[in-house]
């Protein structure tokens, strides 16, 4: 079995995305935020139809109160209190099973992107004759910032990610690194954009045009229209 886990923080005015401010107002970042977890989230949802070894657990790493309608059907699994490693660390400490973890910054995520680390996990778990056993150790998706969106351990420990400073520009090298130097068999996976600037926005938005997160971000910078107007547009709600 393996298990899917999107790390999350609620999507409240002022406490996501507070650097597209001002280009977006804080409403309008949250608004934004959220599309962005609902497209992950639609994302990973999407692996039962494109993929036979969809994983049987989706866990939902929640910091706030009240988890998006989109992950109904999902286990909710509240974060630790601590810096970002420590949080990751204790996520992956949790899970007994290979794991991906992925985070909510990158909508363009999909589907196709995400089904190659299924692949070799669900090879070894096959039933069958003789001993299978999994190829690949981790799976490792760097961001364009430096940093990474997603980690994947066929046996998950949060030793391999304690002691990671987070949020630097080379903390996807020293993730990486550590894997690498715990001698595990690691394979990439594409590198995607994280959503930090209004100008990634609009990157991301037009690498995945058809989901809610390019149309809230159309709504949003639409030309004489209210953050009130925009957030009752079709396809953002």
């Amino acid at each position: 079995m393996t298990i899917v886990v999107v790390i999350a923080k609620e999507c409240l005015p002022g406490r996501v995305k507070t650097r597209l401010h001002p280009a977006l107002s804080y409403e309008g970042a949250a608004e934004l935020a959220s599309a962005s977890l609902d497209d992950t989230l639609a994302a990973v949802n999407a692996l039962e139809a494109t993929h036979s070894a969809f994983p049987a657990r989706r866990i939902l790493a929640f910091d706030g109160v009240t988890p998006p309608p989109a992950a109904a059907g999902w286990e909710i699994l509240p974060q630790v209190d601590g810096d970002l490693d420590e949080r990751l660390a204790a996520i992956f400490d949790t899970c007994d099973e290979p794991t991906l973890l992925v985070g909510m910054d990158t909508p363009q995520l999909s589907a196709a992107l995400l089904a190659p680390v299924f692949a070799d996990w669900a090879a070894a778990a096959r039933p069958g004759p003789g001993l299978r056993s999994a190829t690949t150790d981790a799976w490792f998706g760097p961001a364009a910032d430096g940093g990474f969106w997603a980690l994947g351990l066929n046996k998950p420990t949060g030793a391999l990610i304690r002691g990671v400073a987070m949020s630097r520009d080379d903390t996807g090298a020293t993730q990486l690194a550590r894997l690498q130097d715990a001698g595990l068999r690691v394979r990439m996976l594409d590198t995607l954009v994280d959503v930090d600037t209004i100008e990634a926005a609009h990157d991301v938005a037009a690498l995945a045009p058809d989901g809610r997160f390019a149309a809230t971000l159309e709504a949003l910078t639409a030309p004489g229209v209210t953050t009130a107007e925009a957030l009752t547009a079709p396809g953002v709600t």
